[in-house]
């Protein structure tokens, strides 16, 4: 190309650029901002609405505000208020539906919708400090003010000055406030009634945590329940939860399994900068970070200003010991036998406000739980709530039969039935050939069953693959005390102890008490007893609950504290000692027709963590090689009987 050529293109280029660009701009001129179409401030229009729905940040007396949600039915006049706290988000709690009407936004955890809306209550949920729209610092349990607490404020002053701000600030109010909710919600009205406000009328803990290292959410008699490490992750690692505990396995059994120790597992997850988890690895024994802790305690010290109504259910998977034992201890200071009052209901944790026809595999042939709200709730609250209501036939006690499946009215638990039936210990033998009987063991044939507990290959809490702790569906969480038994009944590590055909109904109230002569080939072993009813072979009209096992206690205990909960000590290996531990509580009877068993094993997983059957100073940080095999035996010689003691109802 010649040299004119090229100057004569180039030229024609940067025409044809130069024309593009202006073409270019003339298409797009210079970037400009259109208006935005969002308002500064968007104010819904609610006019059509049956509540008014307040969000305050209420003062606490350190200067710490409260994020609260206040919920008005339309038109309230001389209203009483129904108030819950909560680490689980006052806004999701009052906002399970965008709609107008407030049955809706209410139907869901932790709300008795029918009971709140029929009732014309002010609804109040407000976020605990240091959780979601609150401010200040978030404590798992947070304790009262003491020894553990040396702040001058707690779960008791927060709730009392919320209280006292509500009165004042609610004219659609008549002064008068109840407070209820469940699990940690249920913990939180144990906590009002310390020092409670003049203005609080009643309490409704329902499924309280109350003590966490004896029988509710963290440990059961000293075995850790480790599958409630993504709980603790989840609820502490921000403010929110929104970081969540994450798996590489389908099956817990293998997340827990391939961990090894519970403290492995932990750091594998940057637990460690967690504070309650740090706390919980300095105190696997029963040393006063747990006593001080224990609400039963704390309310036995206090008077009892408030009435009361402890919601209990019977297969509650998470806190089955708090409701009880909460009752134990304030029993003795109800003189009148009208400030106490106790629930017991077929439930599983929580469902008292859900439906309560079925459990699992059970049908009930009738929806307790809003039998519970309808009948018992409802009136006991109008009683203290409203002026003027009608007392209502609400018994001391009201508590389900399991088995013959009807409601009960008492006026103590567990044995105050109006036909002055009592209670007596009948001990249920562990006796030779695997039988369970009412008669002592006698000098015949072998002095004890055994098996071989193996931490390598330990006993599932249920069915493989188990799945993650939750509530929504496909989870079943919620139903495993009430899994059929069978599987575990037929592993060579598990001994089951089965009785004759009962020829007449038998009915337990109260707690059953293990009492176990056994030795182990290691130096630390747990032991798991379950309670079981075995229903008949062949049920007519309900096929698949012929040979169902059903749990009806069960519980573990962590050898290591056989002497003293407080310190830990070996177990002299092959040595028949002595275990005695209570079981839940129960209200059942066994039908004629059917059989009772008793089942024991060593491991309860990954539901507990393992027992590495060698003893060490901290399970927590137990090495792979202390994992060991051990040979169990349970005693069965007239010298060395193994037993259930029953609380039979005669």
């Amino acid at each position: 190309m010649s040299r004119r050529h090229r100057i004569r293109t180039i030229s024609f280029l940067a025409a044809l650029v130069a024309f593009s660009f202006v073409d270019a701009s003339a298409q797009n001129p210079p970037s400009q901002s259109l208006p935005s179409e969002t308002p500064s401030s968007f104010k819904p229009v609610t006019d059509s609405f049956d509540y008014a729905r307040r969000e305050e940040m209420i003062p606490m007396r350190d200067g710490v505000k409260l994020h609260t949600v206040i919920l008005v039915p339309r038109g309230a006049r001389n209203a009483p208020i129904l108030f819950t706290r909560t680490p689980y988000d006052a806004n999701v709690l009052t906002g399970h539906a965008q709609s107008a009407h407030l049955g809706p936004i209410l139907s869901g955890y932790d709300n008795a919708t029918d009971v709140i809306v029929e009732g014309g209550y002010i609804r109040v949920v407000q976020d605990v400090r240091g959780k979601y729209g609150s401010e200040g610092d978030y404590v798992m349990n947070r304790p009262l003010h003491g020894r553990l607490n040396p702040t001058a404020v707690d779960h008791s002053t927060d709730t009392y000055d919320t209280i006292d701000w509500l009165v004042k600030h609610t004219p659609e109010s008549n002064g008068r406030v109840g407070i209820l909710g469940i699990s940690y919600d249920g913990f939180l009205p144990l906590m009002a009634l310390v020092h409670p406000h003049p203005a609080l009328k009643v309490a409704v803990p329902m499924n309280p945590m109350v003590d966490g290292w004896k029988g509710d959410d963290w440990f059961h008699n000293g075995a850790f329940r480790q599958q409630n490490m993504p709980y603790i992750h989840d609820q502490q690692a921000s403010r929110a939860s929104e970081i969540k505990w994450w798996t590489n396995y389908f099956d817990d059994y293998d997340v827990y399994m391939n961990a090894g120790s519970a403290g492995e597992l932990g750091r594998h997850h940057g637990l460690d900068q967690v504070g309650f988890w740090r706390k919980i690895l300095e105190h696997p024994a029963y040393d006063a970070f747990w006593q001080e802790q224990a609400m039963d305690q704390a309310l036995a010290a206090q008077p009892l200003n408030v009435p009361v109504m402890l919601v209990h259910s019977l297969w509650d998977q998470e806190d089955i010991y708090g409701a009880i034992a909460v009752y134990k201890a304030l029993e003795s200071k109800d003189v009148n036998n009208d400030k106490v009052f106790l629930v017991l209901g077929p439930w599983h944790h929580g469902q008292e406000i859900d439906d309560g026809s079925t459990l699992g595999a059970l049908n009930f042939h009738s929806d307790t739980a809003l039998y519970f709200r309808q009948e018992i709730l409802a009136p006991f609250l109008a009683r203290y709530l409203k002026e003027g209501a009608a007392k209502g036939d609400v018994p001391p006690v009201a508590a389900f039969e399991t088995g013959t499946n009807v409601w009960r009215k008492l006026t103590a638990w567990p044995s105050g039935c109006a036909s002055g039936c009592g209670i007596r210990r009948s001990p249920l033998y562990l006796g030779a050939c695997l039988k369970a009987e009412f008669l002592a063991p006698r000098a015949s044939g072998a002095a004890f069953e055994e098996y071989v507990s193996d931490p390598a290959k330990p006993v599932p809490f249920r069915a493989r693959p188990i799945q993650a702790i939750g509530y929504d569906p496909p989870l079943t969480w919620a139903q495993w005390l009430v899994d059929d038994q069978r599987e575990a009944s037929g592993r060579p590590d598990v001994l089951a102890f089965t009785s004759e055909v009962l020829t007449a109904p038998i009915k337990i109230s109260g707690e059953p008490v293990a009492n176990l002569i056994a030795s182990t080939s290691g130096t630390d072993s747990d032991w798991v007893v379950k309670l079981i009813d075995v229903y008949p072979d062949e049920v007519a009209g309900d096929s698949p609950m012929g040979g169902y096992q059903l749990m009806v206690a069960a519980d573990i205990f962590r050898g290591r504290y056989r002497d003293s909960l407080e310190t830990p000590k070996a177990i002299t290996a092959d040595e028949p000692l002595s275990y005695k531990f209570a079981l839940p509580s129960a209200n059942h009877v066994f039908l004629r027709g059917h059989r009772m068993m008793v089942q024991v094993q060593s491991s309860w997983f990954p539901l507990y963590d393992r027992n590495p059957q060698t003893f060490v100073a901290n399970i927590f940080w137990a090495k792979p090689s202390d994992y060991k095999k051990a040979t169990q035996r349970i005693y069965h010689s007239p010298d060395r009987a193994s037993f259930i003691d029953l609380p039979v109802v005669k």
